[in-house]
């Protein structure tokens, strides 16, 4: 830890009024609050066509949604466990809530049950159906993006994402894969007071406000280069390295004994893979066995890795955020952060620099086990929505 409270930038408890004076309404309230839903209803207020709610791993999550179900009435509800909160800066065992007011936006969901048996055509036209009535509604809300939230443990975002990307259409996504804290467990999402496991809620949102759709890394490609040569790609698990064990190689090349091997050492030393003319982040998530690396993401046999360096994570997300606003500052922006992201900036003593970024450009979101763009299941990025005032206002 940097010795500071990353929660400094906030103020009070970040409720009330000056929660409500953007375009996204925002809560934040302590997970062991017994009237915690009660307190985010009237800090979100009413009129609203969506909240999210990112409860701790801390939290009773079945209880807590049951209370957001019964406290905002009819206004759907989507929610999920985090490994970390954002609620203008990191935050920790929080429950935070994000209303979408209905002057200004309009969804629908689709529920994808079992992520081990997508029907992909189901799922298609199920999508093409859901975005076509959504604009025949609202056909005054000229904007639109689609905001997926998955289980994280379930080791089935990248096939979920391959069937998504046919049914899109121009529709910019980004998402979040549930997490559980730093232990790696079992995520959950929920609809409602639907509990649910090895699934994902997809919503198309359509809005009067402009949006920017973005991802970004703080990476640049190295020269060390190694050959994934064992691998079980269903459980994103890779046994050999070079032909030696993963772990053991892994090590080596870092200069590093196999028995030191953590989430730590994973943020500082991630691997990136080449596709398309691109980098990609492929981040280990942790050591099996003693020499098995499992991934956070989809991984193969003959797989060509690097090993990326990162640049400073504040000063790099500073400029990022930034860059959003070159035409004018957004309003709003709900993020999903890699967990990994967050363990680099507490190791490297930075927790309370990047918290004073994501305060100062009003960021809201959580930290994921994972992050879809486009139609692609990524790793150590922010990927996320910028949201800008309406025009004419």
């Amino acid at each position: 830890m940097d010795g500071g409270d990353p929660t400094a930038a906030l103020t009070g408890t970040d409720r009330g009024a000056g929660a409500r004076g953007r375009v996204l309404r925002r809560g934040q309230v302590p997970a062991g609050d017994p009237a915690a839903m009660l307190h985010l209803a009237a800090d979100l207020g009413p009129g609203l066509a969506l909240v999210l709610v990112f409860a701790s791993a801390r939290a009773d999550f079945a209880a807590t949604m049951a209370a957001a179900e019964a406290a905002f009435g009819d206004t759907p509800v989507l929610g999920c466990t985090t490994a970390g909160e954002i609620a203008g800066g990191y935050v920790e065992d929080r429950i935070v809530a994000v209303g979408f007011p209905a002057r200004d936006f309009a969804v629908e969901t689709i529920a994808i049950e079992d992520l081990d048996r997508i029907e992909p055509a189901v799922l298609i036209d199920r999508m093409i159906r859901a975005r076509q009535r959504l604009g025949a509604q609202h056909p005054g809300f000229a904007h639109e993006f689609a905001y997926l939230m998955v289980d994280g443990s379930t080791l089935r975002e990248d096939a979920l994402m391959a069937v998504l990307g046919h049914g899109l259409g121009p529709v910019p996504l980004f998402g979040g894969s549930a997490g559980d804290g730093t232990r790696f467990g079992q995520g959950y999402v929920a609809q409602g007071a639907q509990v649910r496991t090895n699934a994902a809620f997809l919503t198309f949102i359509r809005t009067r406000c402009p949006v920017r759709v973005f991802s970004f890394d703080h990476l640049d490609a190295g020269t060390g280069q190694m050959v994934v040569t064992g691998a079980d790609p269903a459980q994103r698990r890779v046994h050999e390295i070079n032909a030696a064990p993963a772990a053991t190689e892994y090590a080596r090349l870092l200069g590093k004994p196999g028995g030191q091997l953590d989430p730590f050492t994973f943020a500082a030393h991630p691997l990136v893979v080449r596709v398309g003319g691109r980098y990609h982040v492929r981040s280990i998530q942790r050591v099996e066995n003693g020499t098995d690396l499992v991934f956070f993401s989809a991984i193969d046999e003959g797989v060509v890795l690097t090993l990326a360096t990162p640049r400073d994570i504040a000063r790099s997300l500073e400029a990022s955020l930034a860059g959003l606003g070159a035409g004018g500052p957004p309003d709003s922006i709900l993020a999903c952060d890699c967990i990994l992201r967050r363990i680099e900036a507490q190791q490297k003593q930075q927790l309370r620099a990047v918290s004073e970024v994501l305060a100062r450009h009003n960021v809201t979101g959580f930290s994921t086990y994972g992050e879809q763009f486009g139609a692609m299941h990524v790793n150590l990025t922010m990927t996320g929505v910028a949201i800008y005032a309406p025009e004419g206002e």
